[in-house]
């Protein structure tokens, strides 16, 4: 597998690293992490990582929120973004999609199979 970076912004920290566990182990990407939306968008720019998954539900500046600010800014604007979400409502999805994220992921998500999601919504 290629060596790919990604960024996961979630402010749960458990969370946070089940993810980053679980890609570094089962696909060998580098995972950087941030836990809030503000702290996101500085890694974001300053890493430029491959994708970045990036939950909705987060307390200031929430995951849709996060999102439009990264399309705002043309360092940014082009790196791909997976919504995580606890909403399985496809209205609600649908919504998010709407934004123009590159998927979604609802939570909560089985750590084996999260390379495989990841890889199929970005065609890796």
């Amino acid at each position: 597998m290629t060596n790919k970076c990604l960024l996961v912004i979630d402010d749960d920290d458990g969370v946070r690293e089940i993810i980053q566990i679980s890609l570094e182990a089962a696909a060998g990407w580098q995972v950087l992490t941030a836990s809030s939306g503000r702290e996101g968008l500085q890694v974001a720019a300053n890493q430029q990582p491959d994708a970045i998954l990036l939950d909705v539900m987060m307390p200031n500046m929430d995951g849709a929120e996060t999102f439009r600010r990264l399309q705002a800014s043309p360092e940014t604007a082009p790196i791909p973004t997976i919504l995580l979400t606890a909403k399985a409502k496809m209205s609600e999805q649908q919504q998010y999609m709407n934004l123009g994220v590159t998927g979604i992921i609802t939570k909560p998500f089985e750590a084996l199979n999260l390379v495989n999601q990841i890889q199929k919504i970005l065609n890796w």
